[in-house]
């Protein structure tokens, strides 16, 4: 996860003006109360920081900040006697979370599956067993990662494609250093084009913005597609050269897929065309449509569990009856990151309170009036390579600043992209530095940070020129 100085974002616009019975709302932005609380989650956000060392799961920390910032709002307001307006304010955040939280349980549980049927392994053996040279294989690995997270997120598709890199390269350790970082950049730009892609882009996709220009709908995130491309092409064309011009070693298993593996890819297409049908022709909620993907993938599932019996599978080259492994939905669906949704959590319920208290009004006032909208959109980006960008972007979203529909795609585009500034900026850095450990590091990625930040630049600049009309 993004790194270090959430604090520094949090101070944005108070969620929405929720009117209690006498139409009051308080202003603690000076009083105990505020100072308390944003002490209170600058401390929870330190010490998910400290998670690689302490081992302590990120979603704990904040989620107590969390309570305990709501329960002193409320017990204030009590003390005022003003009641209903926290509740108001608190469920508004809950149905918030709620849909972006099934939504994503959905996405997880298909991936899941998918994993569990060998569709992602078989990707792997392939590309290991077709003898790709370093070059050609750090081009194939980047290529993949930028489609693949479109509709995966980051953090799997970048383990996903180190493996290979891994399997091949190991030791070959500038290949590997090269590969890596131009898989964090790829990863994180190719979720930043679809609104599936990465979990800033779902937030602003389903808080149905309305702008003087139109709605910010499903198919208008797709005119971030070539900045998006840009961002990775640039810094990816300089290192090529840098890369070693070898070949190495091939050979590997080849990895089959399950039965089913197939089906159940179509039917994560069909989920997410009924995401965008029930949103786009019905106004309801996506959530509606994924849930109602995930009916048909339990219902696969039984198919599968009770056809299994009668199923051809091979082993040890000879054809025998009967699946050797079941197939369990609930399975996946526990496999799904609970720490990741509880984290989601308790940052959008911290940041929402922070904002309830009048704190984002103060900055938001400096970044969105006095800067500007685009360079106000910059700095998200720059912010993002050291603060998770889910926060920073629920921030925005919660302040609501009148933007045209160039603007959200600006914001959506820097959010999703700046945490590749910095190895620690995004969810597959943080991993990468794991799976390739001594070899993919900080100082590494750092080397090539003005690079990278060429490749930022490149993305902003060809937005601006290429959806110039939307601004």
């Amino acid at each position: 996860m993004k790194r270090f100085g959430l604090m520094v974002f949090m101070l944005f616009k108070p969620l929405i003006s929720f009117a209690s019975e006498n139409g009051e709302r308080i202003d603690l932005t000076s009083h105990w109360v505020g100072i308390a609380s944003v002490v209170l989650f600058f401390i929870a956000y330190l010490v998910v920081m400290a998670e690689e060392f302490t081992h302590l799961r990120k979603s704990k920390p904040v989620m107590l900040a969390a309570g305990i910032i709501w329960g002193l709002i409320a017990w204030h307001y009590q003390s005022h006697e003003i009641p209903h307006i926290v509740e108001a304010a608190l469920r508004h955040n809950l149905e918030e979370y709620a849909e972006l939280m099934l939504f994503l349980l959905v996405a997880m549980t298909y991936i899941n599956a998918m994993d569990e049927r060998n569709v992602f392994e078989a990707l792997r053996s392939w590309l290991i067993r077709k003898g790709f040279g370093y070059r050609a294989l750090f081009w194939v690995t980047g290529i993949l990662a930028f489609f693949i997270s479109a509709v995966a997120d980051n953090l799997t598709t970048a383990l996903l494609m180190v493996a290979v890199i891994l399997a091949v390269g190991a030791d070959n350790r500038k290949f590997v250093t090269l590969s890596c970082i131009s898989l964090v950049v790829a990863a994180n730009a190719g979720g930043a084009f679809s609104p599936f892609g990465d979990i800033t882009t779902l937030m602003v996709w389903q808080k149905n913005i309305q702008t003087s220009d139109g709605p910010v709908d499903f198919w208008t995130f797709f005119h971030l597609f070539i900045p998006s491309l840009a961002n990775w092409l640039v810094p990816a064309a300089i290192m090529h050269f840098w890369v070693p011009d070898k070949k190495p070693k091939g050979g590997g298993d080849m990895v089959a897929m399950k039965r089913g593996a197939i089906a159940i890819a179509i039917l994560f297409l069909v989920t997410i065309a009924l995401a965008v049908s029930f949103h786009s022709y019905l106004q309801l909620p996506p959530v509606i449509g994924m849930l109602t993907g995930l009916s048909l993938l339990k219902i696969y599932a039984y198919y599968l569990k009770v056809s299994r019996n009668h199923a051809r599978f091979r082993k040890n080259g000879e054809e025998n009856i009967g699946s050797p492994v079941a197939f369990d939905i609930y399975r996946e669906v526990a496999r799904a990151e609970w720490d990741t949704l509880f984290f989601f959590y308790g940052v959008v319920m911290c940041v929402g309170g922070l904002g309830f208290i009048g704190y984002l009004g103060m900055i938001s006032q400096v970044m969105y009036v006095e800067w500007g909208a685009t360079y106000a959109n910059i700095a998200v980006g720059i912010i993002s390579s050291i603060v998770d960008n889910i926060p920073v972007m629920f921030a925005v979203l919660t302040m609501q600043p009148d933007m045209t529909v160039g603007q959200w795609l600006l914001v959506t585009l820097t959010a999703g992209v700046g945490g590749s500034l910095l190895s620690i900026g995004s969810a597959a850095g943080v991993a990468l530095m794991g799976q390739a450990r001594g070899v993919y590091t900080f100082f590494g990625h750092l080397k090539w940070t003005p690079v990278i930040a060429l490749g930022y630049a490149a993305s902003i600049a060809v937005h601006l020129l290429i959806n110039h009309k939307q601004f």
